[in-house]
């Protein structure tokens, strides 16, 4: 008996695939480098937290602008002064939100921790910021009471000029020479503020001596008109100069020109051509009792006088 051996065919194998040694080599590399490295290791692990948080952050600065410039608008549209202090309180309002919308996500920090934490850390906080809490609510009380607002010219603890603006410890204060002085918001509402009209503000002296053997009231004109002269380009419109009388010394009558300068003119540019105008009066007393001597009679004059006066 013939027994048939089953016939068998060859079955197609798939080709096999190798890396080659460079391509092998760069994944060992690549695979050392994201291991080895603690830095690139945290990286990666935490892309995803990464790119949240700049996104957070791009979003809450355009919507800080967007706030800012709105805000500002309504201010100057409101009868409620358009001082940064309102303004950098909504801007610090906008970005606490942030802090808290990203602790839990990128810090894994429950929002409700921070919360409590400020809550009981800010007994502490309030002892060692009690100034700048101070000068804070002193801020507002100044703005929403209406006491001090930008571009108001006031005086206060020797410090003279208009207010530039209310900023969250500070009102800034320029002066004609454009110093700026930042005086605490606290001292304004403790110490005696007055508040100057233009002219007040305006106001440029300057002393001198006038003659006692001339007719003081003639005197006073001859001033005036040369002051009003030299200064028809400084003085405010509606303003003429004054000159008053404050007392008499040894050699005549003591007085002071009184000028209201244009806004943003220096003080002393004023006084210079006040100065200036008044040089050569020979009413005044330029040089002490020299120009007194100079202009009146000698003994021998005077003797030499009488005797003629005797003769006739």
């Amino acid at each position: 008996m013939i027994l048939a051996l089953p016939t068998t065919h060859p079955t197609p194998t798939q080709p096999a695939t190798f890396a080659s040694p460079s391509e092998t080599l760069l994944s060992d590399e690549a695979t050392d480098v994201i291991t080895n490295n603690v830095v690139v290791a945290w990286l990666v692990a935490n892309l995803n937290r990464i790119v949240f948080f700049i996104v957070m952050v791009i979003v809450t600065w355009i919507i800080a602008r967007i706030v800012r410039s709105a805000l500002t608008k309504a201010l100057d549209r409101s009868n409620i002064p358009s001082a940064s202090i309102f303004v950098n309180c909504a801007r610090l309002l906008i970005w606490f939100l942030f802090l808290l919308i990203v602790l839990k996500p990128v810090f894994g920090v429950e929002p409700t921790t921070l919360v409590t934490a400020l809550g009981v850390s800010g007994i502490a906080l309030s002892f060692g910021l009690k100034d700048t809490i101070s000068n804070i609510i002193g801020g507002f009380g100044l703005m929403m009471g209406k006491v001090v607002q930008p571009g108001d010219l006031i005086s206060v603890s020797g410090y003279t000029g208009r207010v530039k603006d209310l900023t969250w410890r500070n009102t800034i204060v320029e002066s004609r020479d454009g110093n700026e002085f930042w005086i605490p918001n606290s001292v304004l509402n403790t110490a005696g503020l007055t508040k100057m009209t233009e002219a007040n503000e305006s106001i440029v002296t300057l002393d001198f001596t006038a003659r006692g053997d001339r007719d003081l009231n003639d005197t006073a004109q001859r001033i005036a008109d040369a002051v009003e002269k030299g200064t028809a380009d400084l003085h405010l419109e509606g303003h003429p100069c004054i000159v008053k009388y404050t007392g008499f010394s040894p050699y005549g009558a003591e007085g002071m020109v009184l000028v209201f300068a244009q806004d943003g003119l220096l003080p002393s540019t004023v006084r210079d051509t006040v100065a200036r105008s008044m040089n050569g009066l020979d009413c005044l007393v330029l040089d002490g009792a020299a120009s007194v001597d100079a202009s009146a009679p000698s003994d021998h004059d005077a003797a030499r006088g009488a005797g003629n006066t005797a003769k006739d």
